[in-house]
């Protein structure tokens, strides 16, 4: 991929304050610097970000109901009303269901799960859930994940005696539903002061004032972190404020003591022992726990997620690999197919944006195949496939600082519903507005896009020599995890380094570079790997300058060393 590189100096009051951080934390001023790019300006507040405290999460009845969603809740314990908890099929709508079920279940049985069929009930609350609320005596129902745009269906609910909590954390339309207790962050009368969590997230804090209000020990609430972490890293929400508690602590909680369901899940994955990242989440455990909602039903994921006894776990976690497998296969022939298409577009060059429709494809991958557009292409991107009334239904993905959520509400008229944040939404429309979608779309993103979000980007948090390297700078660049969006892993720039005279191709096919390298400015041999980019080994060799993009790691192999891997590389001609 061809990246830009983007690097905006710091300025004399940046820098100064970098010294004084740097002296007051014992840490390198280039790691200061990179501390006050991300907002970090204090010493005060860069410790709480190196050491993530669960005391800091914030009062949970700062959101606006949640006093309302807590005495509604102990009523329906109170007089032991049935209780469903209802969630998306995604990884953030199963692990909200499964935390929020497991903690009740502590205390109380009379309880029920539901996940939607993504071919039979759609996206969000559906009729035929509230229908099955009713035939099974439920009275109240909580709601993660979805639920902020069902108006029409949370309405039908109340007239059959249904009450909803709903805890979200998508865009709210201009009306909200007739729950009894609305817990979304992105209100427009919000109070509570953190906007990004995700919908797990906002069922954690459901629970959280539920403990309280009924002096329940906080400590009964970690062993749910978890699945707290999962939702985190596989929605892509920003790790900073309380996401970056809730995540730290959670990865604490899942390579120390993860519940039986997730211990399952990563066993099917080889991770049992390995010290998990939110990485490995986002490429092993997550698209497996999605899997089941995209090929069968989130149900199946849910009860692996709630489940205690171990080898039952290892049989769900094995049927769940199975669908994961079976959506590898799918996952490539669509989106070979949908990268054949753009190919063969006309004038594909002048357009912003991709929207692609095939009635044939399946619904539950459409999503993946949006990534993929997206990260080949790089422009927001709009699957589109049909459901069986004829509907047209997709789902859009975006390109980083481009909000694709806005893009589709310009469009309002032409959908029949749509949801979802800045980097992925879901919509539905009649398959005859499919072109005028096209159209409208396009120009949208063709009057809002930046230059800057039309080409890849490296944004460099730091330019250095390779005397700023240290053992000490790898260890303490290690403190920055977890990472993730807002929290990217830091990334240097070095100018004018030379081939030490011993770099080499290397990999199967030869398709990766081994360096080693030296600078301008001191005799420091620094050892580097560029995946990937063996096309620049030729003019390395020349023993001519090159600029690198970089991240710093201790070396898994030699412990103790240094190792650059590096993002890209650009000849100085």
């Amino acid at each position: 991929m061809n990246y830009d590189w983007s690097h905006i100096p710091p300025s004399e009051a940046e820098t100064k304050l970098a010294g004084e951080m740097a002296a007051e934390l014992k840490i390198s001023p280039v790691l200061a610097r990179v501390l006050i790019k991300r907002g970090i300006e204090s010493v005060q507040d860069a410790r709480k970000f190196f050491r993530p405290q669960l005391t800091d999460l914030h009062d949970p009845f700062l959101f606006q109901d949640m006093q309302k969603a807590v005495d509604r809740l102990n009523e329906a314990l109170g007089r032991k009303e049935r209780i469903l908890v209802y969630g998306d099929y995604d990884v953030d709508g199963c692990t909200a269901v499964a935390l929020v079920y497991r903690f009740l279940q502590q205390f109380y049985s009379n309880l029920d799960y539901y996940i939607p069929d993504r071919n039979e009930d759609g996206y969000g609350v559906s009729r035929k859930g509230v229908d099955y609320a009713y035939e099974t005596g439920v009275g109240l129902v909580i709601v993660l994940d979805c639920g902020i745009k069902a108006t029409e269906d949370i309405a039908y609910a109340k007239e059959k005696g249904i009450d909803f909590i709903i805890c979200d954390h998508h865009v709210p339309g201009p009306e909200l539903p007739p729950a009894v207790a609305i817990l979304n962050a992105k209100r427009h009368d919000n109070t509570y002061p953190y906007e990004h969590l995700c919908g797990c997230g906002v069922g954690f804090k459901l629970i959280q004032a539920f403990a309280i209000s009924n002096s329940i020990e906080f400590s009964q609430l970690i062993p749910l972190l978890d699945l707290c972490a999962i939702s985190i890293a596989a929605d892509i929400v920003p790790i900073m404020g309380e996401n970056r508690i809730l995540a730290y602590h959670g990865l604490r909680q899942l390579n120390s003591a993860p519940s039986v369901g997730v211990k399952a899940l990563m066993e099917i994955c080889g991770l049992q022992d390995k010290e998990i990242s939110l990485g490995d989440i986002i490429f092993k455990i997550g698209p497996r726990i999605n899997a089941s909602g995209r090929m069968q039903t989130g149900n199946e994921a849910v009860a692996l997620l709630i489940e205690k006894n171990l080898a039952a776990a290892k049989e769900k976690a094995e049927r769940i690999n199975e669908y994961n497998e079976q959506r590898k296969d799918l996952d490539k022939s669509m989106t070979e197919e949908a990268n054949r298409i753009v190919k063969t577009l006309e004038h594909r060059h002048e357009h912003k944006s991709i929207v692609l429709f095939n009635e044939e494809w399946h619904r539950g991958i459409i999503g993946i195949v949006a990534s993929r557009l997206t990260e080949v292409f790089y422009k927001p991107s709009v699957v589109l496939t049909c459901n069986e009334d004829g509907m047209a239904t997709g789902s859009a993905r975006s390109v980083p600082g481009f909000d694709v959520y806005k893009a589709i509400e310009s469009c309002a008229d032409l959908l029949v519903n749509f949801g979802g944040h800045t980097y992925a939404a879901g919509l539905s429309l009649p398959a005859q507005n499919i072109p005028f979608f096209r159209q409208r779309f396009e120009q949208y993103v063709k009057e809002h896009i930046r230059p800057e979000q039309v080409n890849a980007v490296l944004c460099i948090d730091a330019e250095i020599d390779f005397r700023d390297i240290s053992r000490r700078m790898a260890s303490d660049i290690k403190r920055f995890a977890p990472y993730g969006p807002d929290n990217s892993k830091p990334l240097f720039c070095t100018r004018q380094v030379y081939d030490y005279g011993t770099s080499k191709v290397v990999g199967r096919d030869q398709e990766h570079i081994k360096l080693e390298l030296v600078d301008s400015k001191s005799s420091n041999v620094m050892n580097g790997i560029a995946f990937g980019q063996s096309s620049q080994a030729r003019y390395i060799k020349t023993k001519r300058a090159f600029d690198i993009v970089y991240h710093i790691e201790e070396n898994s192999h030699k412990r103790g060393e240094v190792q650059l891997q590096i993002e890209d590389i650009k000849p100085r001609e």
